[in-house]
């Protein structure tokens, strides 16, 4: 509205009809100032973009991989609200962790560093002490110093615990525990309300379910026991069921059995069992959007679905073949400008602390992390510059050493077998499993599309093809064909070994 002109206002007689004039004139200009102002007011509320640091929600399941999900092409799997925060949300294609094994892998994703660098080389037991180094500064802590209220809930099973530390805890239980409170996720989200529902600062909630992990016994000495003798492990579920959960069932027919494992009835059995676990994670996670959507917090909250690692079954936990380490990964976020985009940039685990961070406003200019943040991948289909992933496992139980390293491009993968004369070992939960003792029963030479002493004895270097041989069978480190190719991914997981100071790196040397 344009400012009224007179022609000579000095001139108007008397006082009052100055002072009129005046105050018309200061009145306009204030209601042309704060019509201008008000485009920007509205364009603000039009776009629907909350103010202020998002909240962040940051959810770990255990031993969960791509298999049983409805979003990643399950047809069978009935998880309704992962499907939906993919919908609303990214689904990434090519997310990997760094090490397929409980411990190692979450402390990498709270730290942005490789087990190999932070210290926790296995499981966090205490009776042989792994932990990661006391000068790591972990996601938690750095959250806590930007100004965040942080909690956790369910599994934890790092330590120490005054390097990943929560300002609240607001359950855990501990790691093999059959009355875990990870086993319920809908009971987490009802303990977490609360806290989401007092917080008036933003919030960083970790939320780590124990499922869908083998279900265990504990022996007198507290050692777990997976043995189930002739029937299939529950992985968790239980006749009476858990409050506040509808369980879902399955039968051993309806189940798809990934390509790796051998198609039998114990494995069928026992995929029924896995798929029930998730159904039950799907529902606590339902639970916690309806806890945030009723806070009024929902559209300013970044949430992000993982796991661990990939599925409990001989051939993908504790391996870095695709079963073992290529992983869901689901992101919600308020900046996301594309509902339902499926990412293929290749991310991992490493990358998770950054970005994280970077969502808070937090992520330091000069940075030890050893990986970066993805954020931009959450609001541009086509980024540049994410094609290739590294991973780092060395134990999983104090008896299993086994150090692997391996690089990951679209095409190709490089796995270097560090302690390659060994036979490789398997996890008390998997030796144990219904599924590998079928086959050892069985006295069959084949396991999946792999012998068994190709499986168990593995050479120095592994080189495949993803895209002819994506079920990583066809070693081709020794093909004339491909030398060019193994002495490129070589050299990349060499330079890997220096830059993230790895221990093992000293094995080029000496072995």
């Amino acid at each position: 509205m344009p400012l009224p002109i007179h022609a000579n206002p000095v001139k108007q007689t008397g006082r009052t009809e100055y002072k009129q004039h005046f105050t018309r004139t200061i009145n306009c200009f204030i209601y042309t100032f704060f019509l201008f102002l008000l485009p920007p007011i509205v364009s603000f509320a039009q776009t629907g973009k909350p103010a202020g640091k998002p909240n962040i929600v940051l959810i770990v399941a255990d031993d969960h991989g791509t298999d049983a999900l409805g979003c990643y092409g399950n047809r069978v799997i009935k998880t309704p609200h992962l499907d939906q925060l993919a919908a609303e949300g990214v689904r990434f294609t090519n997310a990997f962790c760094t090490a397929a094994s409980c411990s190692p892998s979450r402390t990498v994703i709270l730290s942005g560093m490789h087990n190999h660098a932070n210290g926790m080389y296995g499981l966090e037991h205490s009776f042989h002490h792994f932990n990661s180094f006391a000068s790591i500064e972990s996601l938690p802590v750095l959250l806590a110093k930007a100004g965040y209220q942080t909690a956790r809930v369910g599994k934890f099973h790092v330590g120490p615990e005054q390097v990943y530390a929560f300002q609240k805890v607001l359950s855990s239980g501990k790691a093999n525990d059959p009355a875990s409170l990870g086993r319920n996720p809908v009971q987490m989200a009802e303990l977490s309300k609360s806290f989401i529902t007092s917080i008036n600062q933003p919030f960083f909630l970790y939320f780590a379910t124990d499922d869908p992990h083998r279900s265990n016994k504990v022996l007198p000495n507290g050692e777990p026991d997976f043995n189930t003798g002739t029937a299939p492990n529950p992985f968790g579920n239980r006749q009476e069921g858990y409050a506040g959960i509808k369980e879902v069932s399955y039968q051993p027919a309806q189940v798809a059995v990934p390509s790796f494992l051998p198609d039998t009835r114990e494995s069928r059995a026992e995929l029924a069992q896995y798929y029930q676990a998730v159904s039950r994670i799907d529902q606590g996670v339902g639970k916690l959007i309806e806890y945030l959507k009723a806070s009024g917090k929902y559209e300013n909250t970044v949430i992000i679905y993982i796991s661990d690692n990939g599925i409990a079954f001989p051939g993908a936990k504790t391996t870095l073949y695709d079963a073992g380490i290529k992983l869901p990964c689901i992101v919600r976020s308020p900046t996301t400008l594309k509902k339902g985009m499926v990412q293929q940039g290749m991310i991992s685990w490493t990358d998770i602390t950054p970005t994280i961070l970077e969502f808070a406003g937090a992520l330091p200019a000069q940075a030890a992390f050893h990986g970066r943040s993805f954020k931009k991948l959450l609001e541009e289909e086509t980024v540049p510059g994410w094609d290739e992933v590294y991973a780092s496992h060395s134990l999983h139980e104090i008896t299993m050493y086994y150090p692997m390293r391996a690089v990951r491009t679209r095409k190709y993968k490089l796995i270097y077998n560090i302690a390659h004369q060994l036979p490789f070992p398997l996890a008390l939960d998997l030796v144990k499993s219904f599924t590998w003792q079928g086959i050892m029963r069985s006295k069959t030479k084949q396991y999946g599309k792999r012998t068994i002493d190709a499986f168990l004895n593995r050479p120095k270097f592994e080189l495949y093809d993803l895209e002819k041989d994506p079920d990583e069978i066809q070693n081709l480190a020794n093909s004339p064909a491909h030398q060019d190719v193994f002495t490129q991914l070589l050299g990349k997981l060499k330079h890997f070994q220096q830059q993230t100071h790895d221990p093992w790196i000293h094995k080029w040397e000496y072995e």
